[in-house]
């Protein structure tokens, strides 16, 4: 889950770069939270600012590389660590008092074209698809999970309506031979007629991929701990680009920033306390103008929300909405 950028290596562009500034304010100084590193878009902006520091996590190694040059150029405001974003709370914060925590939901053009990482149906050889800190690959799903398994995972992680068809597929052929990505891609292209919108391994190779990083629980734990960490006034800014990312952030705000009653027992009008406050309760969209220079942005939306208050325990209720999903990523614990 790293920045997207522009399809040329060299033009590094992170989505919504100019709107989340707007949003985080580094021009005022402070302590900001880089949840996604990634090729390093967001943060190289922030430190342009020079009353500034960054704090900056990634699952994938390869980010490390690219860190490296940050900090030495900033060695006291910059930071980087290798861990993934569920791991918020495990950060030496030392009582920074943070401004702003930030997660881009998107891949990168080098993690996409990188053929060891299998993240793209046009890859060739053994599929993968893991992006770092991982405890199995999507070979292991497509070769260990059962029909019905399988078929969950397209359908929830996916949407797709032909996931039954693609799973019962998928077990007949591994029973002869083995499954890498070209063979899955030819699976699922007998299986299904072609969109001309998009290639019909898309949404196979998603749910595979959510899956085998277990995006659903690091979005989940990564929201709840970042909550938990921020201080009032704090911000937390999410950029998805698929619905089932966007529903789960969507959700987390508006559910957080309600009122709500202390006891049903209680009168209506008597209402408890809420932690965050919506300043824009509609997802912000990239322009035209960041359209036409960045394609892959077109998916992208952006939701922040601002904390009012600390309140304890507050995600009991959506680990219950959610935990349909969470359920499905539990089936890993057969691999």
């Amino acid at each position: 889950m790293n920045a997207t950028i522009l399809p040329e290596k060299k033009n590094h562009y992170p989505v919504l770069l100019n709107e989340i500034i707007s949003i985080i304010t580094p021009q005022y100084g402070g302590t900001f939270i880089d949840c996604t590193f990634g090729q390093g878009g967001y943060t190289k902006k922030i430190l342009e600012f020079p009353k500034t520091k960054v704090i900056a996590l990634d699952r994938d190694s390869e980010s490390v590389k690219i860190s490296s040059d940050l900090e030495k150029r900033f060695r006291k405001r910059f930071f980087f660590t290798n861990k993934k974003f569920s791991q918020l709370n495990e950060l030496e914060l030392n009582n920074e008092n943070i401004k702003s925590i930030i997660f881009d939901l998107g891949f990168s053009y080098t993690q996409i074209k990188d053929t060891t990482k299998g993240l793209s149906f046009n890859s060739h050889g053994e599929l993968n698809m893991r992006m770092g800190l991982n405890e199995f690959s999507a070979k292991d799903v497509i070769h260990k999970l059962d029909k019905n398994e399988l078929e969950r995972i397209f359908k929830f992680f996916g949407d797709e309506k032909y996931g039954k068809k693609i799973a019962y597929k998928i077990v007949k052929t591994r029973e002869t031979k083995k499954i890498d990505t070209k063979e899955l891609v030819n699976i699922i292209e007998r299986s299904k007629k072609k969109n001309h919108r998009i290639h019909v391994a898309t949404k196979v190779f998603q749910s595979l991929r959510i899956f085998v990083n277990k995006e659903i629980s690091e979005l989940i734990f990564g929201l709840i701990n970042a909550t938990k960490i921020l201080k009032p006034g704090g911000k937390i800014v999410v950029v998805t680009f698929h619905s089932l990312e966007d529903k789960i952030v969507k959700f987390f705000f508006k559910n957080l920033s309600e009122k709500k009653s202390i006891s049903r027992y209680m009168p209506k009008n008597i209402e408890g306390d809420k932690i965050f406050k919506l300043e824009k309760k509609k997802a912000v969209i990239p322009s035209d103008r960041e359209l036409k220079t960045n394609p892959p942005s077109r998916s992208a939306k952006l939701r922040f929300a601002v904390k009012e208050k600390n309140i304890p325990n507050f995600e009991k209720e959506i680990l219950e909405k959610f935990n349909y999903l969470l359920e499905i990523e539990n089936l890993s614990k057969k691999l």
